[in-house]
């Protein structure tokens, strides 16, 4: 039933859920790793995640969506080691491979989704837990047909506001210009958010010195697209 804390799921998934083998360094994390480190979201038992049980701490909780191959998001764990740091992905081995990065640098602050994102705020993740959520570079979907694919569209802003705790973040980032005011228009029109540097040029933030350069960054400078920051927060 839908209610005010249990906003409806779309039904257009702006992910495709892609193959691919795994490495043997991958497939052995999976195993020595996963079974502390990970959970399947479609195997969650009904209700919200008991997150201070499951990281053994009480600490704030933030997480990322679309987590990649792992590259930015261990090192964004790393450099956090006074959070809660959730990572949720869909690609089996990025999820891999993340586990593989976090063991290298020693991360003991990072725990991992696999599954839809939109499905886990919506009901594992109780109204105002998070202190922050981070959307880095999702999917452009840049053909205008393809456009309601996007995951940023305002039925998931809502759900990622009500999800937030009051002063809590939202960080989206995109080299894709459409894309980035779209991003712009539909959390400025959420009720529930503030943007931080509205009275920036543009409203854009600027571009954090703590988050890493990308592969898609690097792509998109060689290719001429200029990447933006947005920091929302709630209120």
């Amino acid at each position: 039933m839908e209610n005010e804390h249990q906003p409806r799921l779309r039904s257009v998934v702006s992910y495709v859920k892609r193959g691919g083998r795994m490495t043997v360094g991958q497939q052995r994390a999976w195993e020595e790793h996963w079974p502390r480190l990970g959970r399947t979201v479609a195997d969650l038992p009904a209700g919200p995640v008991d997150f201070p049980a499951w990281f053994g701490r009480e600490a704030p909780v933030l997480l990322e969506i679309g987590s990649g191959m792992g590259e930015t998001t261990s090192q964004l764990a790393a450099a956090a080691p006074e959070l809660n740091y959730l990572a949720a992905e869909v690609y089996d081995p990025g999820l891999g491979q993340l586990m593989l990065r976090a063991e290298k640098l020693g991360v003991t602050n990072l725990r991992l989704m696999h599954g839809d994102a939109v499905v886990l705020l919506a009901e594992h993740v109780a109204p105002g837990a998070l202190a922050g959520v981070r959307l880095f570079f999702p999917d452009p979907w840049p053909k205008k047909k393809h456009h309601k694919r996007r995951i940023v569209q305002p039925e998931f802003v809502a759900l990622v506001a009500s999800r937030l705790a009051p002063g809590g973040t939202f960080h989206l980032a995109t080299d894709w210009e459409h894309y980035a005011e779209q991003m712009l228009a539909v959390c400025s029109a959420e009720p529930a958010l503030r943007n931080r540097y509205a009275d920036e040029p543009g409203g854009w933030a600027p571009r954090p010195p703590w988050r890493p350069v990308t592969k898609f960054e690097q792509r998109a400078d060689v290719e001429g697209r200029v990447s933006h920051d947005l920091i929302f927060e709630r209120i």
